[in-house]
């Protein structure tokens, strides 16, 4: 199968594009490169079956190079990823989140493609839920423009299934983690406690650390994806992608620190605006749907992660030498 991944250079992207090819597929890479990374494509550039276009989701081209790609299924993940910058910038957040996932469904539309996995947030879509873990039967109720914005790609998922036949489906990730996941970007408190941690500096957490998230390591990520391949996989459905685990910011960075081997003492910063307090995903769905539910576990994924960091940092990180 021939796939064109949107946001190809980013963690989650190319650990998606790594997937599909240990999977036999063909693979385009398409991204702006405004904060994915080449290097993250390393192990992808070394296989014939995977070449890259550098480009925007928003350009008016855009259903040029897809038809010119002809993918059989276009995973898009491509995406202004921050809440703060959402709420900050609005406007900037609905160009890229909502008219780039416009313009990715109509170069899908125009190319011929089958199908388009759409990556939506599990961990904002649902607004502050009723009960937890919150199953896809809740209704959006989006409290952030960028929660905003994936609803919207929804929606507009379900439009041109209806008008024009594109199967598709929604994959509602939870806190994503693991390798390649940018210390220095706009979100992934994982790689952020760690990378900081390792280096020796202090660590921050804004709010009492009271708040949970549901997190989920990346490669169960990428499987999920691979899984929803096929045109009738879950075609017309959103799927949670998380692990109906709550982890609180205190407990996160408790387990970090044991990990790395450094004292548990974070410093505290008001808490930010446009932020849940808690989220947790019920998973049956995808369950019954694609077969799929999380196979590593927290600490599992945590001690990847840091090892990761540490190899990236040099190897002598986080002992004390």
């Amino acid at each position: 199968m021939r796939i064109l991944v949107t946001g190809a250079a980013g963690f989650i992207g190319s650990t998606v594009v790594d997937r599909m090819l240990a999977d036999g597929h063909s693979v385009v890479g398409l991204d702006d490169l405004s904060s994915g990374r080449m290097e993250n494509l390393a192990q992808a550039a070394a296989d014939p079956r995977f070449s890259f276009e550098k480009g925007d989701i928003t350009a008016t081209n855009l259903a040029d190079f897809v038809t010119r790609v002809r993918p059989e299924v276009v995973a898009h993940l491509a995406a202004q990823i921050d809440v703060r910058v959402s709420v900050a910038d609005p406007l900037h957040d609905a160009r890229l989140n909502v008219l780039g996932t416009i313009n990715v469904l109509e170069a899908a539309r125009v190319a011929g493609a089958s199908k388009v996995i759409h990556t939506s947030s599990g961990g904002s879509i649902y607004g502050t839920p009723t009960a937890l873990p919150v199953a896809e039967s809740a209704p959006p109720a989006p409290e952030s423009p960028y929660a905003a914005g994936k609803a919207a790609g929804e929606l507009y998922l379900n439009v041109y299934r209806a008008t024009y036949g594109l199967a598709s489906t929604a994959l509602a990730l939870g806190n994503v983690f693991g390798p390649r996941q940018d210390p220095h970007g706009e979100a992934g408190v994982v790689a952020i406690f760690g990378t900081a941690m390792l280096e020796g500096r202090p660590t921050k957490i804004f709010g009492d650390g009271s708040t949970s998230r549901d997190y989920v390591y990346v490669h169960d990520v990428a499987d999920a994806f691979a899984r929803c391949l096929p045109a009738e996989a879950a075609n017309g459905l959103r799927l949670n992608i998380g692990t109906s685990v709550e982890t609180t910011v205190l407990d996160l960075h408790s387990r970090l620190a044991r990990l790395v081997g450094v004292p548990d003492e974070p410093q505290f910063a008001p808490p930010r605006a446009g932020e849940l307090q808690h989220i947790s995903l019920n998973v049956d769905l995808a369950a019954r749907e694609i077969g799929w539910r999380p196979q590593v576990d927290l600490d599992t994924g945590l001690g990847h992660t840091v090892d990761w960091i540490r190899s990236r940092l040099g190897g002598s990180a986080g002992t004390g030498a």
